[in-house]
């Protein structure tokens, strides 16, 4: 009885999967006819650019001029970026009373850090520049926090206000070298012990100095000057979207004028 039933609703039940299947890839292809011209005999399909969003970049504007009203002392440039993310960049010794800022303020509620990283610039004066990326589920936005130092200069560590930042700044001081000061625990978290050097510093070799493998012989893991089989090449391989006109013709970040009153701080020499 069952077999019988089973043969006669599969017939029932393939059409209508069949039918469903139809309806949805014609929803799904129905854009991609609205945005095709026929020019002649050939047919053009333009791709679906994103269209800006002045309200947000409005709202966006008017809290950074909100939060650089309420540091004046901190705050050196607010911009906006041209996909449409809050930047604010600060003082060095600002870091702590801005994070705890956007932290704790009942009209930020950044309470999610996101990541933590670095940039090296050799060209600069300050060749790093940390960036903080937070995040605020209550109002659904993100921001980034950008500050400067270099080789000798500490920064000082967020642990006490956000104990996820932890790992990040131990990743840096890792990777760059960029010394936290009043950070818990400050060791190396990805390379090995008594490896020399930050290897994301751009005057770091691709290379490497050592090398690290077992060797049968002693039966244990030995580290040895790196001996290459041939000389090291570099391959320059062109990218396809290189093709595209306006490549990498990227707009510059809108600078949000701040009407503030208070001492700036001078940058340090």
């Amino acid at each position: 009885m069952a077999s019988k039933f089973c043969r006669l609703f599969r017939p029932i039940a393939a059409n209508f999967a069949r039918t469903r299947f139809l309806q949805q890839a014609n929803v799904v292809t129905q854009p991609c006819r609205n945005n095709t011209q026929s020019t002649g005999t050939t047919t053009e399909k333009r791709p679906t650019i994103r269209a800006p969003d002045t309200l947000m970049r409005k709202t966006l504007s008017e809290f950074g001029q909100y939060v650089a009203e309420n540091l004046p002392k901190y705050v050196q440039q607010v911009q906006i970026t041209n996909t449409d993310e809050l930047d604010i960049m600060i003082h060095p010794d600002g870091i702590v009373p801005v994070i705890s800022f956007l932290k704790d303020h009942h009209s930020c509620q950044f309470l999610n850090i996101i990541d933590l990283t670095a940039v090296d610039v050799p060209t600069r004066q300050y060749r790093f520049e940390i960036v903080y990326m937070l995040m605020s589920l209550r109002f659904n936005s993100r921001i980034k926090v950008k500050t400067y130092t270099d080789e000798l200069s500490p920064i000082e560590s967020i642990c006490s206000v956000f104990a996820g930042a932890n790992w990040y700044e131990r990743e840096i001081w890792d990777m760059f070298g960029v010394f936290f000061a009043n950070h818990p625990d400050l060791r190396r978290i990805l390379t090995d012990y008594g490896f020399e050097g930050h290897p994301l510093r751009k005057e770091f070799p691709l290379s490497g100095y050592v090398e690290v493998r077992y060797d049968d012989e002693v039966k244990r893991v030995v580290v040895e000057p790196l001996e290459l089989t041939q000389e090291f090449r570099k391959f320059e391989c062109s990218s396809p979207w290189e093709t595209f006109p306006k490549y990498q013709q990227l707009q510059d970040a809108e600078e949000v004028p701040m009407n503030k009153e208070g001492n700036k701080p001078q940058e340090k020499k």
